[in-house]
């Protein structure tokens, strides 16, 4: 397992699906660099990004060297990035050798489009990090299978033959199973995946989607929803379009200030001194967990976050509003980087209403100070987080 991804302790159903959305976000989490690469790269040199904009060109007339550094950002996003995620997951399941065979298997899936559309080229190839996520530590399982079956079987000298061997066979026949079979899957269920988020939006229903990934987040499943379901979803999005909304439902930053701006002002006297730090890690920083202990002191709180980010979604839903990459973390720098500059108002309003919102909902859920009674201290709050956290207090080597 990743050492991004803390070890998750538990037989109940929320351990099953935190362990489940530990090792999603253990292949996604180590690579973000990657993707925030990609973004900045994006924003900066594609025909209608920063540059081309300061130097007053147009989209139509970019400078020349914009568009050789743009160049490279589709083989990121299409090639190395589903990769990565590949290589990453194989070397969770099975080491190095997982990680070499993960990563071969991938490029089967992402080439999967060319093997039934022969009038395709490379340049109409899409990112396929779901079948990254499937396909690497599928082959790095298969592999570490093989070799536990043959371990202490092989004659001296033979170790290394039969181990490179086996991997590249393995290797090569998963990349043939992610070409000719996986591939195809994957991208019906991309499709299926896309046409439910289109339809949402085309409906303005995605603000809904808060009413899960809000209380998710406070259980520590935002990972598993952020950058296991969210990120791969909002990339392939963004490739098609230039920027996806589904990079801004987790991250929001809105909801998370208006709550500690409501603690700072109406929650409990002896606890309002810690929120003005909290609210600077939070909202600048992007560290969101900071403000889950002040949820937990009046769980009522989550009300408070569905609704603000609820209203904020559907402000940037009506405007359009999307982010080029994925804001890691959730901070409004970060917002303010990958958002597209047109955008950057209409963006900025959907965060100033997440937070006013939020605020005002817990304030009156706070009942605006006039009860200083709250369900728990700050210190068993923090207990209570560190208990949500899957009392995931050691961390698991790379």
């Amino acid at each position: 397992m990743s050492a991004y991804t803390p070890v998750v302790t538990g037989t109940g159903p929320r351990a099953v699906i935190q362990r489940f959305g530990a090792f999603l976000a253990g292949m996604i989490m180590p690579n973000l660099g990657a993707f925030i690469a990609w973004g900045l790269v994006t924003a900066l040199f594609i025909p209608s990004g920063w540059v081309n904009l300061i130097a007053g060109r147009p989209a139509t007339n970019p400078l020349p060297f914009t568009t050789a550094a743009g160049s490279i950002v589709g083989p990121i996003i299409v090639f190395l990035i589903p990769v990565l995620i590949g290589y990453t997951g194989g070397r969770q399941v099975h080491g190095q050798r997982g990680a070499v065979v993960g990563a071969i298997a991938t490029m089967g899936v992402v080439i999967s489009p060319l093997a039934y559309n022969p009038k395709l080229t490379l340049g109409d190839l899409g990112p396929q990090f779901l079948g990254a996520l499937i396909i690497g530590p599928l082959t790095a399982l298969i592999l570490k299978y093989w070799d536990r079956l043959v371990d202490g079987k092989l004659r001296a000298g033979f170790e290394m033959l039969v181990d490179n061997f086996s991997a590249g066979i393995i290797g090569g026949a998963m990349a043939l199973v992610g070409l000719f079979w996986l591939g195809p899957i994957v991208v019906a269920i991309s499709q299926a995946f896309g046409s439910v988020v289109q339809w949402l939006i085309n409906l303005h229903l995605l603000p809904l989607a808060q009413i899960i990934i809000e209380p998710a987040k406070v259980l520590f499943l935002n990972n598993a929803i952020g950058n296991g379901v969210l990120v791969p979803l909002g990339a392939t999005q963004a490739h098609q379009t230039g920027q996806s909304i589904l990079f801004m439902l987790e991250s929001d930053p809105g909801p998370g200030l208006g709550i500690l701006l409501a603690m700072m002002l109406f929650g409990p006297r002896a606890v309002r001194p810690t929120v003005p730090a909290a609210i600077v890690v939070q909202f600048l920083g992007g560290i969101h967990e900071i403000y889950f202990p002040y949820v937990l002191m009046k769980p009522i709180l989550i009300i408070a976050a569905i609704l603000g980010g609820g209203c904020g979604v559907l402000t940037w839903v009506i405007f359009g509003v999307g982010l080029r990459a994925p804001a890691s973390p959730g901070s409004i720098i970060a917002y303010l980087i990958e958002c597209p500059p047109n955008e950057i108002v209409t963006m900025l309003l959907g965060v100033i209403i997440a937070t006013a919102v939020s605020f005002a909902a817990g304030a009156l859920l706070l009942g605006f100070g006039r009860s200083e009674k709250t369900a728990m201290d700050l210190d068993e709050a923090n207990a209570r987080n560190a208990q949500n956290k899957g009392r995931k207090t050691a961390v698991a080597g790379a």
